[in-house]
């Protein structure tokens, strides 16, 4: 009894850990006429604003949507917040929050009587209202003199993978690199971004997002694109994302790029 007393304890001990850590990350908000987003930010330790940092914004999937300001930090947070990584990469970490009834990008998405999702990807097309705001809150940081602009980066994952390279696209000459995990697009937008470095992960029995997504996109940008890395993880059904963040090189790849 007593030892399932202290496993309890033990469990409570630990969400009550993670959730006072991410704390860490300070609320905001962005709103300028149409446009408003939420959003969590992490500042390095010893913040100093008369420095400029490496600014990095993390999309999230579909299942974090809403309108709390605390569901996107339910994948990836964490790992900024390691003692480590904020040693190593002093960076400001943003995490928007698309809300419920927009998403990151533009995407036709159908359901079968088997209730499989399929996902057509808009070429070109106008911004979702999600995006519209995001591309504005991104312009606004880039606004701020601790932003080193040479050092902008995008990643996210699912929906936000699919934002991910929507975003690129769309500001094209903003991001120095970006990573996008099991994600997808029209693989005509890939002349938009094919020269910003793109690393990509794909589960091999995703049954959400096909992974031949990723495949076609990696493919065409080996040939027309700058830099790409894929990886994927044969056994991984759609959460690759646990094992994207868990990648060593990561974060040194990530941040080593600098816009030219």
């Amino acid at each position: 009894m007593k030892n399932i007393f202290l496993t309890i304890f033990l469990l409570l001990a630990t969400i009550n850990l993670n959730a006072q850590d991410l704390k860490k990350y300070d609320r905001g908000s962005f709103i300028k006429g149409k446009d408003s987003i939420y959003y969590r930010i992490l500042f390095p330790e010893n913040f100093n604003p008369k420095q400029k940092y490496p600014i990095l914004f993390v999309l999230h999937g579909r299942g974090e949507s809403g309108n709390d300001n605390e569901k996107q930090l339910t994948h990836g947070a964490k790992l900024f917040l390691k003692e480590g990584i904020r040693r190593n990469f002093p960076a400001i970490i943003v995490f928007p929050q698309c809300p419920a009834d927009s998403y990151w990008a533009n995407v036709n998405i159908t359901t079968n009587d088997k209730g499989k999702r399929n996902f057509s990807f808009i070429e070109n097309g106008k911004p979702t209202k999600a995006m519209h705001a995001l591309q504005g809150m991104v312009k606004d940081f880039l606004k701020k003199p601790f932003v080193n602009k040479e050092q902008v980066y995008v990643g996210g994952l699912s929906m936000g993978g699919m934002g991910t390279y929507e975003l690129l696209r769309r500001k094209r000459n903003t991001f120095a690199a970006a990573f996008a995990i099991c994600g997808g697009d029209n693989t005509n937008n890939i002349k938009k971004y094919k020269n910003i470095p793109l690393w990509i992960f794909h589960g091999g029995k995703d049954d959400i997002v096909d992974p031949a997504f990723s495949m076609a996109i990696a493919e065409r940008l080996k040939v027309v694109g700058r830099e790409v890395k894929f990886t994927l993880y044969p056994n991984a059904n759609h959460n690759s994302w646990d094992s994207a963040f868990a990648e060593p090189d990561l974060l040194p790849w990530l941040f080593g790029h600098q816009k030219d």
